[in-house]
């Protein structure tokens, strides 16, 4: 049984279907890979698997337990978290404290958010553990807006994993990066696959291939091919509706 199974999955906005009987299956412990054009539903597909947004029908399961109709915060509970394309950090707060509150919000103490939950050993203890994780302990008393770009991409890789998943939703992590700065990100997230399960949305195809083990091509709503790295280079079908000659050279896909 794959740990998520998704089936028939749908979601429209007036006449426009953004995910249309989309189905997908992930493996425990592997790296999988969604890539695709622009408006191919690659963000709207995160965000109903992670519960932001509500699902017209279909069904998300995930380690056996139906997801469709759960709330965000239960499937965090359940498991399930991810970060955004778009950095959602609090910058005044110090990368400790930004990583804590998500702790807090896991292990379900009281969330008083004006309180320095740095004060709690347990949300110390466990923040620190994900900082450390990522690559990011020496900057834990740092105010998470005077971070670079790509720390703030490893603080929120340190904030999701604080809510302890067992699937990690990642949408564009490497957007906006520098060089060096997707390196780092790419060796985290090669770490990460010896303890859970990702789901990577990314547009950077050097990374995709280096990092999936397996890749499924989203174009306008559907799932046209899953296969490993060699098998998507080479399908016929994903070349002519996505990846071009681009694949070849070796460069990044057009997002």
């Amino acid at each position: 049984m794959s740990l998520l199974d998704v089936r028939k999955l749908r979601k429209a906005y007036g006449a426009l279907k953004v995910t249309d009987d989309l189905d997908l299956q992930v493996e425990e412990g592997e790296i999988h890979a969604i890539i695709g054009p622009n408006g191919a539903g690659k963000s709207t597909l995160i965000a109903q698997l992670s519960g932001e947004a509500h699902s017209d029908g279909g069904s998300v399961r995930f380690a056996g337990t139906e997801m469709m109709g759960m709330p965000m915060h239960r499937r965090v509970r359940a498991g399930m978290s991810r970060s955004f394309q778009i950095t959602s950090i609090l910058p005044g707060f110090t990368a400790l404290e930004n990583v804590a509150t998500a702790a807090q919000a896991r292990m379900g103490s009281s969330f008083r958010f004006f309180s320095p939950v740095a004060e709690e050993q347990p949300l110390n203890d466990a923040a620190l553990a994900a900082l450390r994780r990522v690559g990011l302990a020496d900057r834990a008393f740092f105010r998470a807006g005077s971070l670079s770009h790509g720390e703030k991409r490893q603080l929120e890789l340190a904030i999701a994993l604080a809510t302890q998943p067992r699937l990690l939703l990642l949408d564009e992590p490497l957007a906006g990066t520098s060089g060096q700065e997707a390196d780092r990100l790419v060796d985290v997230m090669k770490s990460l696959r010896q303890e859970l399960t990702l789901v990577l949305i990314e547009h950077d195809m050097n990374a995709v291939f280096s990092l999936a083990d397996r890749v499924s091509v989203l174009v306008y709503g559907r799932i046209i091919a899953t296969g490993t790295p060699d098998q998507i280079r080479a399908d016929p079908r994903v070349r002519e509706a996505y990846l071009g000659e681009e694949s070849e050279e070796g460069t990044d896909a057009a997002s």
